[in-house]
């Protein structure tokens, strides 16, 4: 079974986040559940009727016993409509992955929220060393990654992991990762059985795609994905002129800024070897907001 879990955070409506998961505990024969998302009401502050990452890391890691089977796990599935993702806060997510030690599929929404980015307090995205030999598949959105996260993401021991997406972000909401940050990962020494990497919806795309292009990592995978940023001619270029591409199976650079001629320079450079080059959501700068926006950081 998988089941989306939601509430809602006004105190005169429906039930809340801990009453939400109370009945779905008390109710459902949770043994059977193999995929769980947690989304709204979950990850918002104690006086709104939250329960905030902390307590989603204490009801998980307490009830993981009653969760045998769980193998896909996605925390703060919230749609933009409710809470934009730089207002998602997330905290220590490793306490989550000892917990459930046959977990296959981990998605994060968030990372700092706002009290966080404006140095207010807050809880913030972090991933302690940890060994974990079932993850196949990690997802990390956010609006701003923290520099931190990657390097305690890379200092993990993941075997199997062979898909990995990093939403990179916004220096305005909070990104302090660069390029240099994700070395662990370009050279090929995080993740030895990494097949797909995405290196997503970044201000910095043109850098992040010239950084690929040399990196020893793109040789092994199947799948890149270089998209929802702010992807440019120069970026493109640096992929042309990079190491051979011939050999993916996709490459996903949705959510661009590309020249139509940089366009049919890709496609003619790839798809007569069978790569499939996802040119789609093509974006134009406009005159009133000059610079390129990226797909999701507010």
């Amino acid at each position: 079974m998988a089941w989306r879990l939601e509430a809602e955070i006004i105190p005169w409506d429906d039930l809340s986040a801990e009453e939400v998961w109370e009945a779905f505990i008390r109710y459902v024969d949770v043994s059977k559940v193999y995929a769980l998302s947690l989304g709204y009401g979950f990850y918002f502050p104690d006086d709104l009727r939250g329960i905030g990452p902390d307590g989603v890391a204490e009801l998980l890691s307490g009830h993981a016993d009653r969760l045998p089977n769980l193998r896909a796990l996605y925390l703060a599935d919230v749609e933009p409509a409710l809470a934009e993702l730089s207002w998602i806060e997330q905290g220590n997510i490793s306490p989550i992955l000892s917990a459930f030690p046959r977990l296959q599929e981990l998605g994060v929404r968030g990372a700092a929220g706002l009290e966080a980015i404006d140095n207010r307090g807050g809880s913030s995205l972090k991933i302690t060393p940890i060994r974990h030999d079932g993850l196949k598949v990690l997802r990390l959105e956010n609006g701003g990654m923290p520099r931190e996260v990657l390097d305690g993401l890379f200092r993990c021991e993941f075997p199997n992991l062979n898909y990995l997406d990093l939403w990179m972000g916004s220096e305005f909401y909070g990104r302090t990762a660069t390029e240099v940050d994700l070395e662990p990962l370009l050279n090929g020494t995080a993740f030895p059985s990494l097949r797909h990497m995405g290196i997503l919806n970044s201000d910095k795309q043109d850098d992040i795609a010239k950084a690929v292009s040399s990196s020893a990592v793109v040789a092994r995978l199947d799948s890149l994905g270089l998209g929802l940023g702010n992807l440019s001619d120069e970026g493109a270029f640096s992929l042309l002129s990079g190491q051979p591409l011939a050999h993916l199976r996709e490459i996903d650079l949705r959510h661009h800024f590309l020249s139509a001629s940089m366009m049919c320079r890709l496609r003619e450079a790839l798809e007569p070897f069978g790569v499939s080059v996802n040119l789609d959501e093509r974006q134009s700068e406009d005159p009133k907001w000059p610079g390129r926006y990226i797909s999701a950081s507010e």
